[in-house]
């Protein structure tokens, strides 16, 4: 029962820096656009990929 003493206020603190990382996230606009990146995999690339080059073989 000791032990509790300690992992309460662990719990507590670590419960509390989440919520802190959640709102500081909401603040700095990381969830403005969601569907941009749902959206942005349907689009084509404007310049395709180049070829990789060939290794020689030894």
């Amino acid at each position: 029962m000791d032990i509790l003493v300690y992992l309460v206020p662990l719990a507590l603190l670590m419960g509390l820096m989440g919520l802190l990382a959640f709102l500081w996230n909401l603040r700095s606009g990381q969830y403005e656009d969601l569907d941009g990146a749902a959206a942005r995999i349907l689009f084509d690339d404007d310049k395709p990929l180049k070829p990789r080059a060939k290794e020689p073989k030894p």
